[in-house]
């Protein structure tokens, strides 16, 4: 039996859109905002971050889990993005990529907008097949070359 608690997805729903009001968004005008409850229930938060060079851009998801790592976190239960559209927006793919990193497959995604609605997806729902830590070490188990 599990003696974690449970995702307060309310909360995370609440910080994830105080979040999107500090998106630095003039280009695309596309604010995000997302949240984080760590397996020792912590909160951590981000917001996406444009740039004029538009590929120095960094999304709110990556931003939120940037800042757990570090503060030193071990794992990730659930995270929220948070969009004020009217369609609910789910991570881009170097989002998922990252997610999947830091992530259990089965951990749960929260996605909700400025309406109140609401959908969650399983992480390896968003990135099946995911390339992830454990692929590279099954990958240098199969390699007897150094790599460099």
């Amino acid at each position: 039996m599990s003696t974690q608690t449970p995702v307060d997805w309310a909360l995370l729903h609440q910080h994830a859109e105080r979040a999107c009001q500090n998106a630095y968004a003039p280009y695309s005008r596309f604010t995000v905002g997302a949240a984080l409850q760590t397996v020792d229930d912590q909160i951590f938060v981000g917001c996406n971050v444009e740039n004029a060079s538009y590929g120095l851009t960094v999304c709110a998801e990556r931003n939120c889990i940037a800042a757990a790592i570090a503060q030193g976190v071990q794992g990730i239960k659930a995270l929220v993005v948070f969009t004020p559209q009217k369609e609910l927006t789910t991570p881009c793919g170097a989002c998922r990529q990252v997610i999947a990193e830091f992530m259990a497959a089965d951990a749960v995604i929260g996605l909700v907008n400025h309406l109140g609605e609401t959908k969650q997806w399983q992480v390896g729902d968003l990135l099946p097949a995911a390339f992830t830590p454990k692929t590279l070490a099954i990958s240098n188990k199969n390699t007897t070359q150094t790599p460099y």
